[in-house]
């Protein structure tokens, strides 16, 4: 498998608050494009979008919604992942993944306890059971009520230790989260700065836009983790015209890593919806997508593989040497970054 790209990225160029903190808009973060064809970087504002784009491209959206994965104990806090399917694909909403995490601070660490079998006191009455490992970060374990419901009476959205301080549920909602009685662990953020006037921006300039859903777990698994099973859904309309739109010599822009993922899944194989584990490398290469709308990634990341396979690694790397050089900020709350064939 391909080496990621590593660097050193300073502590000051990590996005502490949304935009709007920083008195921007949401479509007021800058945006890096880089197009393959040519090897060229140009820096815009993320309104710049639909002057960027041409009539006729497809951007595929994740509809996904942003739960309130995070339960905050005493001294512990429990992020809630991701549902664990049984052998059918079904879904008890009991059984979850999770991540134990010792609070300090206005932050959290990673913690090392808990043991198999071990039942641990939850708010409102509620007690969450450690089943076994799943990984070395990631516990099965089994709520004693319904996640979903749970959250929404008693988590908050999980905040990492460069966001220095709590922001509202709609922070961490994109305009595109329509189903609100699911969702993932973690916001789709590349398409957080999307407003409805920049939509209508988009339709106006004959860009078309389709839906698809993928709720994330958690952060990224660490590098000695194998991947784990995130629930997506391709609706047959958007298939289909993702097929339509590369048949015709169109470029279809997938808005968001977890977007590739799905459409890469029903790429090589995969049913329009299920449970998907499958992860984009240069060595794979793309079968779905032309082009990449996604944040700025942290060094060594796996997602830097799929930003290789879908723009080249030379390509890659200048895109992220002129964001170090020109101050871009990086994760949820940061700065946009377009990959583009041509």
């Amino acid at each position: 498998m391909s080496e990621t790209l590593d660097f050193v990225l300073p502590a000051d160029l990590e996005a502490h608050e949304p935009p709007e903190a920083r008195g921007r808009t949401r479509d007021g973060v800058r945006l890096l494009v880089g197009r393959g064809a040519t090897g060229e970087v140009t820096h815009h504002a993320f309104r710049d979008l639909p002057a960027l784009l041409r009539p006729g491209d497809l951007l595929v959206v994740n509809t996904s919604a942003t739960l309130p994965a995070a339960v905050r104990l005493d001294r512990l806090a429990v992020h809630f992942s991701t549902p664990v399917p049984d052998l059918d694909g079904t879904v008890d909403d009991r059984d979850w993944l999770v991540e134990l995490r010792r609070r300090s601070g206005m932050g959290s660490l990673p913690y090392e306890g808990g043991s198999p079998g071990e039942w641990i006191p939850m708010p409102d009455g509620a007690t969450l059971a450690l089943v076994r490992r799943h990984t070395g970060r990631l516990w099965l374990a089994r709520l004693s009520v319904p996640v979903v419901p749970y959250l929404r009476r008693n988590g908050v959205p999980i905040r990492y230790g460069y966001v220095r301080q709590d922001w509202p549920a709609g922070a961490y909602q994109t305009a595109f989260a329509f189903d609100r009685s699911d969702g993932g662990a973690e916001m789709p953020s590349a398409a957080r700065p999307f407003t409805p006037e920049l939509v209508t921006g988009l339709v106006a300039r004959g860009v078309l836009v389709a839906p698809l859903s993928l709720h994330t777990g958690v952060a990224s698994p660490e590098a000695h983790e194998p991947p784990y099973a995130e629930r997506y859904r391709v609706p047959a309309p958007t298939w289909e015209l993702v097929g339509h739109i590369r048949d015709h010599g169109g470029r279809v822009i997938a808005v968001g890593t977890t977007v590739v993922r799905a459409l890469e899944t029903v790429a090589a194989g995969g049913p329009l919806s299920g449970w998907t584990e499958h992860v984009v490398t240069p060595e794979r290469g793309v079968r779905a997508v032309d082009g990449l709308l996604t944040g700025l990634h942290e060094p060594k990341s796996s997602h830097l593989m799929m930003l290789s396979a879908i723009t080249g690694r030379p390509l890659l790397s200048a895109l992220y040497a002129a964001a170090l050089d020109e101050r871009y900020l990086w994760h949820e709350f940061g700065d946009l970054n377009l990959l583009l064939p041509d």
